[in-house]
């Protein structure tokens, strides 16, 4: 329950009210699945947010931030995040913006393409860093959304594997938007068990990483397994 105190300012009640009332749903989720409420990361999109914004939420305890453009995050994030913080890209990557990425994210979420994976595995080894990626696929087919198809998921997931500058964490994908969160389930449940069958095909290696659900249908995401949900609206209110 958020304290409501005297001289406490609106806009930050609003943004601490909202960020508990996420973590109590993540929790309830999480444990009505049978899980620790704290196996699940909340990524607070801050996309078209301001810093001021992203440090009030870091101050009330939220350590990770997602972010759409790569220039955006630049100009948010030139003085970086203090320490325990990290910075994910959620947002489609062009090749062309990938030097500035692999110095700028702690994690890649949007890897879709062979071509991508070659560019990026570049740029680190330039930066001097193993880069964390995920494997975005578009499991529901949506034409508007990128993303890989899952059959093209194992190739992607062999190339980066196969650099050395490159980490494969897991999978994330984007659910489409409905009225009933659970038509999303059968989305989440694809997406996590084509996690399944690639760490079997990869003779067991390790992808703990399952990005999926956002503020409308994030608890249906974590009863099938997410580890990683990507929260904006229901965080930082209607942009």
């Amino acid at each position: 329950m958020v304290d409501v105190g005297v001289g406490v300012d609106t806009v930050e009640l609003s943004l601490a009210r909202r960020v508990a009332a996420v973590r109590e749903q993540v929790g309830e989720a999480a444990l009505a699945a049978g899980r620790r409420p704290d196996d699940v990361t909340v990524v607070a999109v801050s996309k078209t947010m301001t810093r001021a914004a992203v440090d009030e939420a870091f101050a009330l305890g939220l350590r990770c931030f997602g972010e759409n453009r790569v220039q955006e995050a630049r100009d948010k994030f030139a003085e970086p995040l203090p320490p325990g913080g990290s910075i994910h890209l959620i947002g489609q990557l062009q090749s062309n913006k990938a030097r500035p990425a692999c110095r700028l994210f702690d994690c890649i979420e949007s890897v879709d393409r062979l071509s991508l994976v070659e560019t990026l595995a570049q740029e680190a080894r330039k930066a001097d860093r193993r880069m964390p990626v995920l494997i975005q696929v578009n499991v529901a087919g949506e034409t508007q959304k990128a993303g890989c198809a899952p059959d093209e998921a194992m190739a992607l997931a062999q190339q980066v594997v196969g650099t050395d500058t490159l980490r494969l964490d897991g999978l994330m994908t984007i659910a489409p938007l409905v009225a009933d969160m659970e038509e999303t389930r059968p989305i989440f449940r694809a997406l996590r068990e084509l996690r399944d069958r690639l760490q079997d095909r990869l003779d067991g290696y390790d992808l703990p990483v399952l990005s999926m659900g956002m503020s409308n249908d994030f608890a249906v995401a974590i009863t099938e397994g997410a580890t990683h949900v990507r929260i904006g609206r229901a965080i930082f209110g209607e942009r």
